[in-house]
């Protein structure tokens, strides 16, 4: 049940980045570009994510943790290529637009996740 709630969150919190970033969008089926790329972000999360932290640790001290921004924007990117090579259309035009619905998808899953524990 966890992972579903968890899974729902992250699906809300794309919707949310979509619709706040000129540079994210949907074509086709977009519930089912949501969940697809739920899941394929989760996965890139647990996986890839923690391989990236280790590799950049210097500079996330350095900039005292404010590389980890940089970090969400690329799992988001690569993320979003994974889907498009699955053929869901979850578009993403470059970096920047990665960056801040990386930082939206954050600041959902934070708050969404924050709300679905107070029950």
């Amino acid at each position: 049940m966890h992972f579903v709630v968890r899974w729902f969150i992250g699906v809300l919190a794309l919707v949310a980045a979509a619709w706040v970033v000129p540079g994210i969008r949907v074509e086709g089926q977009a519930w089912v570009a949501y969940a697809v790329m739920a899941v394929v972000l989760g996965l890139v999360n647990t996986v890839i994510r923690p391989l990236l932290k280790l590799l950049t640790c210097p500079l996330i001290i350095l900039t005292l943790g404010l590389f980890v921004l940089v970090i969400n924007a690329v799992t988001l990117l690569l993320a979003a290529r994974l889907t498009q090579a699955l053929g869901v259309p979850f578009l993403v035009d470059g970096f920047g637009a990665a960056f801040w619905g990386a930082f939206i998808v954050s600041l959902v899953t934070v708050v969404l996740t924050a709300v679905a524990r107070e029950d």
